[in-house]
């Protein structure tokens, strides 16, 4: 609230005192309305925002009809600001130059001539460059406009009147789509095939309880103007139609093409809707420089009116499939449509319809236009015939309607009074020319008479029967269907359906990298980084100071690793993303969520199929399949089940039939490795007994190898299984003490 404050110069103004928060709610509202009802959103009868009606309407006034000339651009832009549209020029003229863009709209309303931009993403010419016209398109939804079908309202300025929407012969809101952006809602419809609407507004017509599904059939899914190929799944797409949201993906049409001696190149001949062609392929091309896509070597534009990008692999060993499965994956190649059928339900009440509804909807008002037009119709004829009516009579009075014209003084009066004429049947009589006198023929006048009472008849019945009202409905759907068949230059569909191929996530991944040798390196302090090449000597590596080497392997840069925290937490990292060979690299924490507490216990390369020993300081554990360990986030995947002071000690590849275990004891034992469960989390089962000490190392080895390790001087030790027989027992035993020759760090080393 304010203080009121009394004017000082006199003018008796009064400042009314309001409340601040309810001033701002209903201003917002008013505006909030004002957008949703007068911009954004489409009407469901003619699928139409107020600009791009007031755009046909205006250049309907215009007589620019299809079969006549064009004007300028501009002068139809002036048209519409100066009489039904109080925004800015450049406003109406973008709409204007979609409603003109094949590329944009799947059955363009305005006619175009000259430079409308293109798929590249090209601005249209300036409004005084460009021509245009309406289209059939148009045509049809303008259909009756001057019959009453519509209702009327005053323009901004009240000097004259627009259609509040237009007739509406053809299924636009959903042929065209339409898209925008309002204060707390949006809506963004595809395209779509006319000729599949107009079979389901059919089937609607003839059973009106159709369910989904049926539609679905008759209507698979959008047809965009550009083509492309959808692959969401069936049941994806019936559900969208059937709550009126939901999304799907498009993607490019491509095919193989060789060039001989064994080479090939893709070329994509169809690209997804609203993607513009220069900046896809600059995407592309930018990816390439840095190599993420080592599957691609070159990539050229060799579009002229029709899209044809080649896309050049980089050997001819490289897999077609999987090359464009990547291309799909990192570029606008394939992008998702959000579709959401938020529109003017009755041209009033902003809502969600389904497939269902919209046709429903467009049916009813059709339905509302026959019968206005008819009642319109009616009314012609009714005029009509009173003034045949007064034709008659003065046929068979000629003589007397020549001497009272002649002679009286007040003509009118006097026929009114002699004949028992209406004033409109007088006044066709006055106005009729002397020469027109001798055309008159009693025959053709009763016979006009007779064809417009026969007709009046059949509207008035027509009026009355609901089932007629439908039938000729279907009749003027079907017209629309045989105008926009499939075998008609722009009835044909263009967008296909197919079913994404099977590849694998991994492998897509995998191809986006450049596949390059690399030896992965992790210090005692958790400092991780992956070096060019596979080193053969890791003596040479350099580390902080009082840090020191502890694993190194080779991998690749398509490879994974996994790492092992003593929390019994698993980590996965991708060996593309470690930080390079310069300086020390970067700490393991800073790429996974690992408690403080905690520290890494061993990292190895990722091999889906092998199995592993997981076992803990107590001396739990079990067997697990690397592929069961895998996490997709940065806070790991809990593994091995660890509490109080006990933490994970062990993780050893499990590849053979024995498993020999050491423990801080120096004690050793020698058991089957089946009698480790093979579980993919848990603390496990016993492996070795420990009065005082813990696990310390655990080796699997096949019996005809035998047991071998490595000594401090870094000789090689080997052992027969029958040299081992004192050290074989059961899981769970103390064991004894290690063999002659074992190192004292009670560890077994690398093999």
């Amino acid at each position: 609230m304010g203080k009121e404050v009394i004017p000082e110069n006199g003018s008796g103004g009064e400042i009314v005192p309001v409340n601040l928060r309810t001033a701002l709610e209903e201003r917002y509202l008013a505006y909030a309305l004002s957008t949703i009802m007068n911009r954004a959103l489409p009407d469901v009868r003619d699928g139409l925002k107020p600009v791009h009606r007031r755009i046909l309407y205006a250049m309907r006034e215009m007589r620019l009809n299809p079969a006549g000339g064009y004007k300028k651009s501009a002068k139809v832009v002036g048209e519409v600001m100066g009489n039904f549209h109080p925004h800015g020029d450049q406003a109406i003229y973008d709409a204007l130059v979609r409603l003109a863009q094949d590329f944009a709209v799947r059955y363009p309303l305005v006619d175009g001539q000259g430079n409308f931009g293109n798929v590249d993403g090209d601005n249209a010419a300036a409004m005084r460059y460009t021509e245009a016209r309406m289209t059939a398109v148009a045509e049809l939804l303008l259909r009756g406009i001057d019959e009453d079908a519509v209702d009327f309202r005053p323009t901004y300025d009240g000097e004259g009147e627009e259609p509040v929407v237009l007739p509406g012969a053809f299924p636009n809101l959903l042929a065209n789509g339409s898209a925008g952006i309002a204060v707390g809602m949006a809506t963004n419809i595809p395209p779509h095939n006319v000729a599949e609407l107009c079979d389901a507004a059919l089937h609607l017509i003839k059973h009106p309880k159709a369910t989904p599904a049926k539609l679905m059939e008759l209507v698979p899914g959008p047809d965009f103007p550009t083509g492309g190929v959808i692959v969401s799944s069936r049941e994806t797409l019936a559900e969208i139609y059937k709550t009126g949201r939901g999304g799907m993906r498009v993607r490019a049409h491509w095919q193989r093409e060789d060039t001989g001696r064994g080479t090939w190149v893709a070329v994509v001949t169809e690209i997804p809707y609203q993607v513009q062609k220069s900046r896809l392929i600059e995407q592309i091309a930018g990816l390439i420089e840095q190599r993420k896509l080592p599957l691609v070597g070159d990539i050229r534009d060799e579009s002229a009116e029709d899209v044809r990008i080649v896309i050049e692999p980089k050997s001819r060993a490289v897999d077609p499939g999987l090359m464009m499965e990547s291309l799909f994956h990192a570029t606008d190649l394939e992008s998702r449509f959000s579709l959401n059928m938020n529109v003017l339900s009755r041209g009033q009440v902003p809502n969600v319809l389904s497939l269902r509804d919209v046709l429903t909807e467009w049916l009813e008002h059709r339905k509302i236009v026959l019968k206005r037009r008819t009642e319109f119709r009616l009314g012609k004829i009714a005029d009509r015939l009173e003034v045949l009516g007064g034709y008659l009579i003065a046929y068979l009075n000629l003589d007397e309607v020549i001497r009272i014209i002649r002679e009286e003084d007040d003509p009118k009066a006097v026929m009114i009074a002699r004949f028992e004429l209406s004033e409109p049947q007088v006044e066709a009589i006055l106005n009729m020319r002397l020469r027109a006198l001798r055309k008159i023929d009693e025959i053709e006048i009763r016979k006009e008479f007779d064809d417009l009472k026969a007709e009046r008849k059949d509207l008035r019945a027509l009026l009355k029967s609901e089932d007629r009202q439908w039938k000729c409905i279907a009749y003027e759907v079907g017209e629309v269907k045989k105008a926009f068949a499939s075998d008609t230059p722009i009835g044909g569909r263009r967008t296909r359906f197919e079913d994404a191929p099977e590849i694998d996530v991994g492998e897509i991944q995998e191809a986006m990298i450049e596949r390059e040798p690399v030896t992965v390196v992790l210090s005692e302090k958790g400092w991780i980084r992956a070096m060019r090449g596979h080193m053969a000597d890791y003596s040479s590596l350099s580390f902080k100071e009082g840090d020191r080497l502890k694993r190194a392997f080779h991998a690749s840069t398509t490879d994974k690793v996994l790492v092992l925290s003593t929390g019994g937490r698993v980590f996965t990292l991708e060996v593309a993303k470690l930080p390079g060979g310069r300086g020390h690299g970067e700490p393991v924490r800073l790429m996974v969520d690992m408690d403080k507490d905690q520290d890494v216990v061993t990292m190895f390369p990722f091999d889906a199929e092998r199995k592993l020993v997981i076992a803990s300081a107590a001396g739990y554990g079990f067997r697990a399949t690397e592929g069961e360990l895998v996490a997709n986030t940065r806070k790991g995947k809990q593994v091995l089940n660890v509490s109080g002071k006990d933490e994970a000690k062990v993780c050893v590849p499990a590849d053979g039939d024995l498993i020999a275990v050491i423990g801080t004891n120096r004690k050793m034992i020698i058991f089957d490795v089946s009698q480790l469960p093979e579980m993919a989390r848990g603390k496990g089962v016993r492996l070795q007994r420990y009065k005082d000490g813990e696990i310390s190392d655990a080796r699997v080895f096949k019996k005809a190898d035998g047991l071998s390790w490595t000594d401090a001087a870094g000789r090689m030790h080997m052992r027969t299984v029958k040299e081992l027989r004192d050290w074989m027992g059961d899981r769970a035993q103390a064991g004894r003490l290690a063999p002659q020759g074992f190192p004292k760090t009670n560890r077994f080393g690398d093999v």
